[in-house]
């Protein structure tokens, strides 16, 4: 299977353990993610003003790529990159005239967008098209014991119309974690948000969602996060020092992308998985299940 690719800025900089355990994932599963040429920034967050055109511009012109790619889908990885993406599209292809609009802004492509390109998240691919119980049979490491927690937010799920899963109970990321061994853990705030770009400014909110977070997963007996937008991992991974500041009863929880355990448990290399990169250190977990070697 081979499909379009959209990375997106933070994969390629904070969040390449994302993406290297994705991509590696991804070819073992017989899926090839071709990268876009020339793609731009998706525009971080999706507009709220209706008549802020120009804020649509980078979304849309990231679906003309995958048209000039000669393909009619594009995946994502990144949670934030698939919300924009996918309402800009929505948006387009429901509104003619804004959809006029921007291909006469973007005057100098060749190519016209037509709302023809539809967009996914990695996550709908593993499932619909690879399917879990496939993946359970490709599983050479088997993550039993692993206690781990799933982290929606908000990006994946809302507005409904845009979200992959139900927004109030969702299935898909405990249904994935499940076919690679692991044991989910149920708590009642995987699907609140982090706070979000609050902690470019806010740090205080950033680190009392966080603790929120982090804390219900943890007194249901999680061992670790698991989540795929890397702006809700610096929030929930990086911000852990803070916590710790703030409340001294907090001992920490590592944070892993929901490809970085797909890699381990397909047995591929542990360096595709980056755990280095996390900022709270897996690995002393993965060692005590027997999951990994050595630190």
């Amino acid at each position: 299977m081979k499909i379009s690719y959209f990375p997106g800025c933070t994969l390629k900089t904070m969040a390449k353990d994302f993406e290297d355990s994705a991509l590696a994932s991804a070819s073992c599963l017989g899926i090839e993610l071709v990268e876009l040429p020339r793609w731009n920034c998706c525009g971080t967050v999706y507009s709220l003003t209706s008549d802020d055109l120009i804020h649509q511009v980078a979304p849309i012109r990231n679906l003309i790529r995958v048209k000039e790619q000669e393909d009619n889908r594009v995946v994502t990885l990144c949670s934030m990159c698939y919300h924009t993406l996918k309402r800009a599209n929505k948006l387009v292809r429901e509104d003619r005239e804004k959809l006029d609009k921007l291909n006469n802004l973007m005057y100098r492509e060749d190519v016209k967008y037509d709302g023809e390109i539809e967009v996914l998240h990695l996550l709908e691919i593993l499932k619909n098209e690879v399917s879990f119980n496939q993946i359970a049979k490709k599983v050479k490491i088997p993550l039993k014991e692993l206690k781990v927690a799933p982290y929606y937010g908000c990006l994946l799920l809302r507005p409904p119309e845009i979200g992959l899963d139900d927004a109030e109970n969702p299935t898909i990321l405990k249904d994935f974690l499940e076919s690679i061994g692991a044991e989910v853990i149920d708590y009642p705030y995987q699907t609140e948000c982090c706070a979000s770009y609050h902690t470019v400014v806010n740090i205080d909110l950033v680190v009392e969602r966080a603790h929120d977070i982090l804390s219900s997963a943890i007194n249901q007996g999680a061992e670790a996060i698991v989540l795929s937008c890397p702006l809700c991992g610096f929030n929930l991974d990086n911000r852990q020092k803070e916590i710790k500041e703030k409340f001294s009863d907090f001992k920490g929880i590592p944070v892993f992308y929901f490809t970085q355990l797909l890699a381990l448990s397909l047995g591929l290399d542990e360096k595709v998985c980056g755990f280095e990169l996390n900022f709270v250190d897996p690995r002393p977990l993965l060692k005590s299940k027997h999951l990994i070697g050595g630190v």
